[in-house]
């Protein structure tokens, strides 16, 4: 007797080789779209990071400029801001005391996975409309003055040596609210921004 056996198609249905077909994409995607990939963005020239340093990592802020009326008018207290990178959580920004300046109040970023920090003093500000939108904070050069391991002990952030704040919208201190010292003082106001956070490191 003679016995026949099927052929085994090896032609793959498409519900097959859709997850392969995505994994591609995305690998690339992630290729493409990787900021350590890509040259610094134009910006104005006062807020060009020096020479010999690479952009390493690049998120997206969402979150607050917040302000306190004082006698003297409406006072910058610091940022709350979460950054996001294709829609992953990365870091946490804010206001916290530097160690490495014996604990002087800057501007904080914070890795959300490892838990390494930098703090960052501004160097240079622009409000050029060739780049600023109206109503939109200024774009800004930081320069690092220091940097932690953080309680998990991950240096993602520790060799962080330049941040460039760009492409802003909102977040700019209220123009009343703060005229009636006996009512007003010491109130507060978070007002909502968005901003590009860059991260350069010394070029190896």
């Amino acid at each position: 007797m003679t016995r026949h056996h099927a052929r085994t198609s090896r032609t793959l249905s498409p519900r097959t080789w859709t997850p392969y077909y995505l994994v591609v994409v995305s690998g690339l995607c992630l290729v493409m779209f990787s900021p350590g990939l890509h040259a610094q963005p134009a910006v104005p020239a006062n807020l060009k990071v020096p020479a010999g340093h690479t952009l390493f990592l690049q998120g997206i802020a969402i979150g607050t400029q917040n302000y306190i009326c004082l006698p003297t008018g409406w006072a910058f207290f610091g940022p709350q801001a979460t950054l996001f990178q294709f829609k992953t959580q990365i870091i946490t920004h804010f206001l916290s005391p530097n160690p490495d300046e014996e604990d002087v109040l800057r501007a904080t970023w914070q890795h959300s996975q490892d838990t390494s920090r930098v703090w960052g003093n501004a160097v240079a500000s622009s409000s050029d409309p060739k780049f600023v939108k109206p109503g939109a904070i200024p774009w800004l050069l930081l320069k690092v003055v220091g940097a932690d391991r953080g309680p998990g002990g991950g240096r993602q952030l520790t060799g962080t040596a330049y941040i460039q704040r760009i492409r802003t919208s909102g977040g700019v201190q209220p123009a009343t609210g703060c005229d009636d010292q006996a009512r007003n003082v010491g109130e507060r106001v978070l007002v909502p921004y968005k901003a590009d956070y860059l991260f350069y490191k010394p070029t190896r």
